[in-house]
């Protein structure tokens, strides 16, 4: 959700304190990447087939043979891609934080900021849908891999700070509230909109809205006096 940047993206430190987002693929070894046009399809049809499966049936439900029929690809092109099922999760999570780094939260100066949060926030909720199925099966995979599971703490530590530097934002705006504990509230949020993916695949269009309204108002009261407009 809150886990795009408000100035830059990666996993170490750069100007004015901003971390860069993890970098989940160090280390993994990818098999070289494709370059003709013809491979760079069959990666991404591998890459969908595989969000879909996830979603449906989770991390331990989902083969490397069933990624492959569902991609239409014999299972040797998954191989010419990925060594595992472990390492295309990796890349799908790593594709989620890219996506998500690149992304500006700050809601737009206007009175109406109550407004321009919501927008701010299905704006960069609409981000993380497509991701569902692969935050679903990392959710799984995370409890019984502890490599996964430092991964997971990374991430945290990174959205928690993406959540916080929004907050912080706010609070500079004309009716903000004072001595809000803003690094409790984003921790609380930030758990809460991870939950909120983890859910999203069970919720319809219509539930899912209704939850982000809720979300808007809940931080707008957090963060502003009631009188504010």
């Amino acid at each position: 959700m809150l886990r795009g940047r408000i100035c830059g993206g990666g996993d170490s430190v750069v100007a004015n304190g901003v971390r860069k987002r993890p970098n989940l693929l160090a280390g993994e070894h990818l098999p070289r990447g494709p370059q003709q046009k013809r491979s760079l399809e069959k990666r991404a049809r591998l890459k969908e087939a595989a969000l879909a499966l996830f979603g449906e049936k989770g991390y331990e439900g989902t083969s490397i043979g069933g990624v492959a029929r569902r991609a239409r690809l014999p299972v040797g092109s998954f191989y010419q891609h990925y060594r595992s099922k472990r390492q295309l999760l990796l890349v799908l999570m790593d594709d989620l934080l890219e996506s998500l780094s690149r992304m500006e939260l700050r809601p737009a100066a206007q009175l109406d900021v109550r407004g321009a949060l919501g927008k701010m926030l299905s704006g960069a909720f609409s981000a993380d849908l497509r991701y569902l199925g692969a935050c679903r099966a990392w959710q799984e995979a995370s409890l019984a891999d502890t490599q996964l599971a430092r991964k997971e703490v990374e991430i945290h530590s990174w959205t928690t700070a993406r959540v916080k530097r929004v907050f912080e934002y706010l609070q500079r705006l004309p009716g903000a509230r004072r001595g809000v504990d803003v690094p409790g509230l984003a921790r609380v949020m930030d758990n809460f909109f991870w939950s909120l993916l983890g859910q999203g695949l069970r919720m319809s269009k219509v539930e899912l809205k209704e939850w982000l309204a809720s979300s808007t108002h809940l931080i707008y009261h957090a963060m502003f006096e009631d009188a504010a407009k």
